[in-house]
């Protein structure tokens, strides 16, 4: 499976504790990535810099659903249940 185009899902609701190139204290759940571009694409897929959480995170039916909206929330739900209390 591959991406959808303009969704953008995964570089904004999970959090990202390793450093990003311009965010070196990673990211907060809910915050955009600052290498997502206006289109919303990584703009350092497939590089060296991204984090390693980044790259294994591969596109599902599960994850994506059908529209950005099924995304946010699985890809949120799934941030809540693995955040300690």
């Amino acid at each position: 499976m591959e991406c959808r185009p303009s969704c953008g899902a995964c570089c904004i609701a999970p959090s990202i504790s390793s450093a990003i190139p311009g965010m070196p204290h990673g990211k907060k759940a809910g915050e955009r990535c600052i290498q997502l571009d206006a289109q919303n694409r990584c703009l350092i897929f497939g590089q060296a810099e991204r984090p390693a959480v980044c790259a294994s995170l591969k596109p599902s039916a599960e994850m994506c659903g059908t529209s950005n909206t099924q995304a946010f929330t699985w890809l949120t739900q799934l941030e809540q249940s693995t955040s300690p209390d």
